[in-house]
């Protein structure tokens, strides 16, 4: 479908009339540009055609000038990834898979994030990479909790982890993870599983380190089951916390048994990691 915008020009004294008799013809809103005129949209040419013919009639005594032109064809399903490129997190470079960035050095994710939540924008994901590239060590077994695209599975894998299991409830973000483990030759080495994360993690351990990236609420509600994954001082990631959040969690963290290890922020937005005492 092909929509088309309808320009309307008319005498300063008439447009908010004619704004109201727009907006109650076609239901919906109209743009009002710095010059006067008025934009409002059809579906097609043929209604573009049939809404001109009735401002003409509805205001023959002031006739309005009208245009019409049709508007570019849009894949919204596309067009968020307009503006998105290659990212650097400290050694880390996240890449869109619709781009080809130039050659990098260090370990890189390729990604597409489909409908999934996990691109590197967002200040929750970043804060958990890059405690995961502070904290994760050579061999270390990862758990991650609300995987979503895969995106922290897949860079546990790509700095040094031997094995990554993500957990997520939505069955479709798993597929979406596995198409990018995947494309990152890490297939062999990361598991997406379908479920509650409080069930599956405490089956899956003993395992290093645990990644959570998902609201508080979920993040106090799965501590006993993360402590019980964990390794003896093992070390638990928790973001998707705003910066006003840490007071509440932190003593929460505390009387759970984990000692803060490091915290971090980005654009509002913070994470902690802390070892199980």
């Amino acid at each position: 479908m092909t929509w088309w915008a309808i320009d309307v020009r008319t005498t300063p004294d008439a447009r908010d009339r004619l704004g109201a008799w727009l907006v109650a013809r076609t239901g919906q809103a109209v743009e009002e540009r710095a010059d006067g005129t008025l934009v409002t949209f059809a579906p097609d040419e043929g209604d573009a055609e049939a809404l001109m013919a009735d401002i003409a009639a509805a205001f023959e005594g002031i006739p309005p000038e009208t245009t019409r032109r049709p508007l570019e064809s849009v894949d919204w399903s596309t067009r968020w990834r307009d503006g998105l490129g290659a990212r650097r997190l400290g050694r880390l470079t996240v890449a869109p898979s619709w781009t080809e960035p130039e050659q990098v050095e260090g370990p890189a994710v390729v990604l597409d994030p489909e409908m999934a939540f996990g691109s590197g924008e967002h200040g929750s994901t970043r804060v958990a990479l890059a405690l995961l590239e502070r904290l994760l060590r050579p061999g270390d077994r990862v758990l991650d909790l609300g995987s979503g695209s895969g995106i922290l599975a897949i860079a546990a894998i790509k700095l040094g982890a031997s094995r990554a299991v993500g957990i997520e409830i939505d069955a479709e973000a798993n597929e979406v993870a596995a198409r990018n483990a995947a494309r990152n030759g890490v297939g062999d080495a990361v598991e997406f599983l379908e479920g509650d994360a409080g069930a599956l993690a405490p089956l899956l351990g003993p395992v290093d380190l645990i990644l959570s990236n998902i609201l508080r609420s979920a993040n106090t509600a799965l501590l006993p089951a993360i402590r019980s994954a964990l390794v003896p001082r093992g070390i638990a990631v928790f973001s998707g916390m705003e910066v006003s959040e840490a007071a509440l969690f932190t003593p929460v963290l505390e009387a759970g048994g984990f000692d803060v290890v490091e915290e971090l922020t980005d654009t509002g937005w913070w994470g902690v990691a802390a070892r199980r005492r």
